[in-house]
């Protein structure tokens, strides 16, 4: 009874963890393109005009231009991994019915990875076998390492993703609404943008469990370095 228990009770925390996972790093997407790709652009235009609105214009184009660009990549990636499940998942229901005897070797060589005994291999396979449902569902999960998508994950991914670079994007352009200059506006997107990289490169690789200090210093360094060449190349052009 408790063998039997046990795929049901895993199925709903690796369904939690591979949530909080894809959320996390649609929201990391997000936020890092919108950090950056905003705070280049308002940084090329400070270099190249001499008014504020024509930067916010701008800006504000190119969130909404990016937001909708990244939500739909965020959509089209989700609806992939969906259709991809489904396609696997019918041609794993076809081979049960059809090859039984070649699956459930599978099933066993799956078993056998994890130094399961032959014996028990066998009536795993054999238990499997009586309920195609489940038979099905073990073998994208073991066989394939699938885990199966929410069906509205395609649209969860484009919301995340899009929120967070729209939020990301206004971050270096709010400077430019309270300063009178460009020049001046650049100084304190520079400041912001690079504080928030920082803290966001840091809880980046806090959370992915990587080098703290090297994940903050290369997100700010990116940002410093994309921000830095659109604004050279903006004095380069308009010199």
């Amino acid at each position: 009874m408790p063998v039997s228990k046990l795929p049901h009770h895993h199925h709903h925390h690796s369904e939690k963890h591979f949530g909080r996972t894809l959320a996390l790093r649609d929201v990391i997407v997000g936020l890092s393109d919108g950090l950056t790709v905003p705070f280049a652009l308002a940084a090329g235009l400070s270099g190249a005009v001499h008014n504020n609105s024509i930067i916010i214009t701008a800006g504000l184009a190119e969130i909404i231009a990016g937001t909708i660009s990244m939500g739909l990549g965020g959509y089209l990636a989700g609806q992939t991994e969906i259709d991809y499940y489904a396609g696997e998942e019918k041609r794993e229901a076809k081979e049960v019915i059809e090859i039984p005897q070649e699956e459930e070797r599978e099933v066993k060589e799956v078993l056998a990875a994890y130094g399961i005994s032959s014996h028990l291999q066998t009536q795993v396979a054999q238990e499997l076998a009586q309920d195609h449902t489940k038979w099905v569902d073990f073998m994208m999960r073991f066989e394939l390492g699938l885990e199966k998508p929410d069906p509205k994950q395609a649209y969860s991914s484009a919301l995340r993703i899009g929120l967070a670079y729209a939020a990301g994007g206004m971050v270096p352009l709010s400077a430019y609404f309270f300063c009178a200059t460009p020049l001046e506006g650049l100084k304190i997107s520079a400041f912001i943008t690079i504080i928030c990289l920082l803290v966001f490169g840091y809880w980046k690789a806090y959370l992915t469990e990587q080098n703290r200090l090297k994940g903050s210093l290369m997100m700010a360094l990116t940002g410093i370095l994309a921000s830095g060449a659109a604004f050279g190349m903006a004095k380069l052009i308009n010199h």
